[in-house]
């Protein structure tokens, strides 16, 4: 019988596995640059936590969470997000009553039982910030740019950033018996999911992915259009922000997000170039999150990307990303009797800060060098008869093919010369 990963899951294989590093990378340092430090969540919580946090007729609690009951009888879920796992550590460790704002960012997987398809599996892998205590529309800001800059420092410049403001609950609350009232009479021409919320969260029917949907609600009354006078200077003010600090983004009515903690900015960013599933990140505010989970009244903001949809983009769109994993030294045995002494030079290479392996399986001394090849060595050290006799190695550029010899003693510092 063929072992199989579950189907949405998948292995990363290197060489697949350094593209990955290299983006971890670069969104650590990016995210380190504007003050967020890391935070490291469980991967499952009680199922409470996001009913209440995510909101109960949000597609992700109705339809894709994975639940389970434990041997205590306790539901528990797989985290299908991680901002209201963020906001329940902000609670629990009353972070509240300390320095406010915290900026945290985070990196890791995430489940949702949904159709595998491009870019989107049942694991997936999400990187986010979360700032939490503060409600300056700079912070809103903040994070888009910052969500901007990370895109930038991938190679990934043509995007396109989707704007727009879901309100607060006053406001939302006026907006929702307009848009019910507009809704009801073209119920029968939404789908199935859309006529069974669209009285519960009328917002849900301008997220629907549906075009039939948009075409029999054509002419809705817009969020923007029904903002308090706070929710639209707060959205006038995000978006003098951005102005002024060259970030160009498209009033999207459309826009309104998935999860029921949002309130005021809501952004997307798309890749357009990539197809359907252009999407690689998105997020808001969300001023009533901390509450709604147990805590003091506290605002918040943040954003999460997908890992497999960047990576995705990078690939369609032949970006580099970054170098190619490889070996420093490669180091080759012309005989079995100096297997010793390559051993302990590979750990003395490796002890001075380099990437370094040897064969272990008595290939010759042509299959060695072919070895060093596929792995990607930059240089080769060989030790051979001629070479222990004058105290001598050989060092060999990969590259180019030259080789020149070198006394033993000074070995470490020319590889470390040659290899700048």
């Amino acid at each position: 019988m063929e072992t199989k990963a579950p189907r949405g899951t998948y292995d990363i294989l290197p060489p697949d596995s350094a593209a990955w590093h290299y983006l971890e990378r670069v969104l650590r340092t990016t995210a380190e640059l504007y003050g967020y430090q890391e935070i490291r969540t469980p991967m499952f919580e009680h199922t409470e936590l996001f009913e209440r946090g995510v909101g109960s007729s949000s597609d992700i609690v109705s339809k894709e969470m994975y639940t389970f009951f434990d041997r205590s009888n306790r539901s528990l879920t797989l985290r299908p997000e991680n901002t209201a796992s963020c906001a329940r550590a902000f609670i629990e460790h009353r972070v509240y009553s300390g320095m406010l704002p915290v900026k945290w960012y985070y990196v890791g997987p995430m489940f949702r039982y949904d159709r595998p398809q491009t870019g989107r599996f049942r694991q997936f892998n999400q990187f986010g910030v979360e700032v939490f205590g503060s409600r300056s529309p700079y912070l809103d800001a903040e994070v888009i740019i910052l969500l901007v800059n990370i895109l930038s420092n991938l190679g990934l410049i043509e995007y396109e950033l989707h704007l727009n403001s879901v309100g607060c609950p006053d406001c939302r609350t006026v907006y929702r018996e307009k848009l019910i009232a507009h809704i009801t009479p073209a119920k029968d021409s939404l789908c199935e999911d859309c006529q069974q919320r669209y009285q519960v969260n009328p917002l849900r029917v301008l997220d629907c992915k549906k075009q039939a949907c948009h075409q029999a609600i054509e002419g809705y009354p817009t969020l923007a259009a029904n903002l308090c006078d706070n929710c639209q200077q707060h959205y006038s003010q995000v978006q003098k922000i951005l102005g002024d600090n060259g970030v160009a983004f498209i009033h999207d009515d459309n826009l309104v997000r998935g999860l029921d903690y949002y309130t005021n900015t809501a952004f997307e960013i798309h890749i357009p170039g990539i197809g359907a599933q252009s999407a690689v990140g998105g997020g808001g505010r969300y001023d009533g999150l901390v509450e709604e989970c147990g805590g003091p009244a506290t605002p918040g903001v943040g954003f999460a990307m997908g890992l497999e949809r960047l990576l995705l983009a990078l690939n369609l769109l032949d970006i580099q990303k970054g170098e190619k994993p490889g070996l420093d030294v490669f180091v080759i045995t012309a005989s079995d009797e100096f297997e010793a002494l390559s051993f302990k030079l590979v750990q003395d290479l490796r002890g001075a800060g380099m990437k370094v392996d040897k064969d272990h399986n008595g290939r010759g001394l042509k299959a060695q060098m072919k070895y060093a090849d596929r792995l990607g060595a930059a240089l080769a050290v060989i030790i051979g008869e001629d070479e222990v006799k004058n105290g001598q190695l050989t060092l060999r550029n990969m590259a180019t093919g030259e080789q020149q010899g070198v006394a033993a003693v000074d070995t470490i510092q020319r590889i470390k010369e040659m290899l700048v």
